[in-house]
């Protein structure tokens, strides 16, 4: 890894850790129910909304009650996503006409927006409406990054709660966590990136004229305007020439703020945040890097404040900023190498005045292997879909990386919320471990973590390798899984396994290799993406309810400390073991064989 690597990896956590700490006390004040600083002057609009929609505000919920309206929430919102597209041929904003998307494909991202996942099946500058994209995607970009802080929220305040029934009310949690702290948090990100050069309007799309000719090749049509077939039954090609150019427009700032603030992930555009659109400085590149991570971050802190011990939350931070450092290091090595087949060729990889170096196939030439590897590591670190580059030309190990990363369960500073519970899940894991070695019953924070808490943990860590493994071994198995595979072989595997890796564990990225637009792989990520997000948050608020109700525990001499070096060793070995014992089979099959291949010569 070279040193300007490194010097970007650092100045990156720097700037990371000096933004989320202060984030922290925002945050905590806010989900404490305070009303800080100006906020005062909202007050009572805010008791008017709970008002209106016969919320009590003081009233709070047991476990049960909060699951119920977590889900009831979310399934109106994916009726709400999957009409807008199904009708916004009929519906305003819509300069070009576009027309309703196809019932399988607004199934699935439906499912997507609301799970917090983004997958996208579809080309967002040919298929979305302004007006789906505002009302239907970017809405959903809040309210499911404000569904996931609930639970998180909730989880806490059964840590730090004792004797009580109660973790929260869901409506209030999920109104204060849009309204106070997304909305403000996006509106400066919105406009910070508008001053980069990302688009902000609702013009139709332009025309541009460009200086050089370009040549290209259409089909001949009839007067009916249908294809001309040749006497081999082929379409007969014209060569034709243009010196204009389409270029999309739309309300984009907007869209992407939230994406990133949220660790949602769906581009306006179908490149995503290599679209120039989206993403048009290093400057901007940056500044999305720290957003994916802000929040997630900014969480571990809230952490350590609201269970009354700020150490708990360091250690639950330091944990995921050494499996995401070594990430970054493998990730921008195994990028930087280059591919051996090119050496043998007599192809310079080397970095130089004059080129970047390295595996440059599929990666955005503004960017380069440094930020496009720190990009890679942070956005499936995160629950974040979002890629500055074609994550199915990564190299054999490159491509290792983003897929093991989710398959630990994207804990690694993970989504808004899903993250810092599935690492606590762990952590509950970890000290029962810990307890089994040492004879005692384990404790965390002061609470037993019994056969109950047991049974939920083991549901919540087997919820996505059972849907991960289990899809990926019926896509490979029929020929309609198969038909999508661009690159048959070990690589076609990973592209498979990477595809629901990313669907069950609501990340949402893709190697780009596979064709996934189809009623099959529509139908069937879709699947992996609802099961994958609501079968950890139910067992999850359980958790949360159960701890609740518990008496805390004087610490004694036999309490393992869980605010040190060693349990964050520890907990870093049982995140990578369970992820090791699920994955590695498959990950073997897929980008562990074609690193052979590529290191023998094939």
């Amino acid at each position: 890894m070279s040193t300007p690597a490194i010097l970007q990896l650092g100045l990156f956590l720097l700037v990371l850790l000096a933004l989320a700490w202060p984030l922290s006390s925002w945050i905590t004040r806010i989900m404490q129910g305070e009303n800080p600083g100006p906020l005062r002057l909202l007050a009572p609009l805010e008791k008017l909304l709970y008002r209106l929609a016969g919320i009590r505000q003081d009233e709070e919920m047991g476990w049960k009650s909060y699951a119920v309206s977590l889900l009831v929430f979310n399934l109106l919102g994916v009726l709400a996503v999957y009409g807008l597209q199904r009708l916004q041929g009929a519906l305003p904003f819509n300069p070009q006409a576009m027309a309703a998307v196809a019932p399988d494909s607004s199934f699935n991202t439906a499912i997507s927006f609301v799970t917090n996942t983004n997958w996208q099946g579809y080309g967002g500058e040919t298929t979305m409406s302004y007006l789906t994209q505002m009302l239907g995607l970017t809405v959903q970009n809040f309210l499911s990054a404000a569904t996931g802080a609930a639970v998180v929220i909730a989880l806490i305040r059964g840590f730090a709660r004792h004797s009580s029934a109660r973790i929260g009310n869901f409506w209030v949690d999920v109104t204060r966590f849009t309204a106070y702290i997304l909305l403000p948090l996006s509106l400066v990100f919105a406009l910070a990136l508008t001053q980069q050069g990302v688009i902000q309007n609702l013009l139709p799309y332009q025309t541009a004229h460009t200086v050089e000719v370009t040549h290209f090749q259409q089909p001949k049509l009839d007067a009916k305007g249908n294809p001309v077939n040749g006497k081999d039954g082929k379409p007969v090609m014209l060569d034709s020439q243009t010196q204009q150019q389409t270029l999309p427009m739309g309300p984009v700032a907007s869209q992407e703020a939230i994406k990133m603030l949220g660790t949602n992930g769906g581009g306006f555009f179908n490149a995503n945040s290599a679209h120039p659109f989206e993403n048009p400085t290093p400057l901007s590149n940056f500044l999305q890097d720290l957003a994916i991570f802000l929040i997630p971050a900014a969480l571990c802190f809230v952490f350590g404040r609201m269970v009354g011990d700020r150490r708990q939350g360091w250690a639950i931070l330091a944990a995921m900023l050494v499996m995401f450092a070594t990430a970054v290091v493998v990730e921008t090595s195994a990028e930087q190498a280059g591919v051996p087949q090119l050496s043998a060729m007599g192809v310079d990889q080397q970095a130089s005045s004059l080129q970047s170096g390295g595996n440059m196939e599929g990666k955005e030439s503004r960017f380069g292997i440094i930020d496009t590897a720190l990009f890679t590591v942070v956005t499936t670190s995160a629950s974040c879909g979002a890629v500055t580059a074609m994550h199915d030309s990564l190299t054999p190990i490159g491509g290792l990386v983003p897929t093991f990363l989710m398959q630990l369960g994207e804990v690694v500073f993970g989504g808004v919320g899903s993250g810092l519970y599935g690492m606590l899940v762990f952590a509950i894991l970890a000290v029962f471990i810990a307890g089994l070695m040492v004879g005692r019953t384990p404790e965390y924070l002061g609470k037993k973590i019994e056969t109950y808490e047991m049974k939920m943990t083991a549901i919540t860590i087997l919820v996505t390798p059972i849907l991960v493994l289990v899809l990926t071994a019926i896509a490979v198995s029929v020929d309609a899984g198969k038909a999508g595979i661009a690159n048959p072989g070990a690589h076609g595997f990973s592209e498979i396994l990477y595809a629901f890796t990313s669907a069950a564990n609501n990340n949402g990225s893709a190697f780009a290799g596979l064709s996934a637009n189809t009623p099959f792989y529509n139908i069937m990520t879709g699947i992996a993406m609802f099961f994958g997000r609501f079968l950890m948050i139910v067992p999850i608020l359980a958790i949360a309810g159960s701890l609740s109700a518990k008496k805390r525990l004087a610490v004694n001499s036999g309490t393992l400390p869980t605010h040190g070096p060693l349990f964050v060793v520890l907990l870093i070995g049982t995140v990578l073991l369970v992820g090791a014992l699920n994955y590695v089979p498959a990950l073997a099959l897929g980008p562990v064989v074609e690193q052979l291949q590529m290191v023998s010569g094939h």
